[in-house]
Formats: C-alpha cells, structure tokens, sequence
C-alpha cells in the first residue's frame, strides 16, 4: 500500500487560521469572568474544529487495484481499472471534493463520476495510476501565456 499526502494551500490555512484566531482573541480580551467566556468561545471555535479534522485527516492512497480517498467525513474507493481520464493541473469548487488545495487532480471514472483531489506530489500518483492502468488519458491545464498590451 502506497500512501499520498494532501497538499494543504494557503487559503484552507487563511480560513483555519482565522475561525481560530477571533473567537480566541476575543475571549482573551473580554473582561468577563471566564466562565461566561467559554460559553462564547466555544460555540464560536466549532467551524474550525469542523476543519481541523479534513486538515489533519486527508490522504490518498492505492491498495491493490483501488484507488481510495479520505478527508475528515468524505471517504471513497475507486477502481483503477475504471478511470477514464485525470486532468492535472486544475481546481474544482463545487462537488467531490476531498482536497485541501487548488491545483489538484479531477480524476474521472466510470461513464459520468469525478473526483477532485489534491495530492503533494501528483506527478508521482499520476505515475503510479498509469502503472496499474495505462489506458487512463491525463490531460495537463493550458498555462496561459503572458498577455501583451496595446
């Protein structure tokens, strides 16, 4: 078994980063007894807890001829055998989405299924999918060219 870790981007960090940081800042510098504090902070942290676990949980990784995704509640196996085409290179906002970054891979199985996942290294998995399947297509993004002004 092969695991791959997810790549984490800045603005999953930035989100993180905030929902911890004002609720603590602001119980911190409340006047109030500090039981009346925690009955603020609490309720107020529960976002970033919510994304702490998918920030501390996500991987992928390949098993045999499977293919299996988890981040925090979102899990999923695929068939290697049924993937069809993987787009390297591009970001998915709405959907499958066990990814904590932009940039990833949309990996595309079956008839009409995707997935949108963001590993560190997806040259690496990529090279690994091919090995188990080398009829899958990968498609890498169209880098725009520097555009000229008149």
């Amino acid at each position: 078994m092969k695991t791959y870790k997810a790549k984490k981007g800045r603005l999953m960090q930035g989100i993180l980063l905030v929902l911890l940081v004002f609720p603590l800042a602001y119980g911190l510098f409340d006047t109030k007894p500090i039981k009346e504090k925690l009955r603020r902070i609490i309720p107020l942290t529960t976002p970033a807890l919510l994304i702490i676990w998918p920030y501390l949980d996500t991987q992928y990784w390949i098993r045999g001829h499977t293919f299996y995704y988890k981040s925090g509640y979102i899990k999923g196996e695929i068939d290697i055998a049924d993937i069809t085409t993987i787009l390297k290179g591009k970001t998915r906002w709405v959907g499958v989405k066990p990814a904590l970054a932009t940039g990833g891979l949309i990996v595309k199985y079956k008839r009409y299924d995707d997935v949108y996942i963001a590993p560190e290294d997806s040259d690496d998995l990529i090279a690994d999918l091919l090995t188990i399947n080398p009829t899958i297509q990968v498609i890498a993004s169209e880098t725009p060219s520097g555009s000229q002004t008149a």
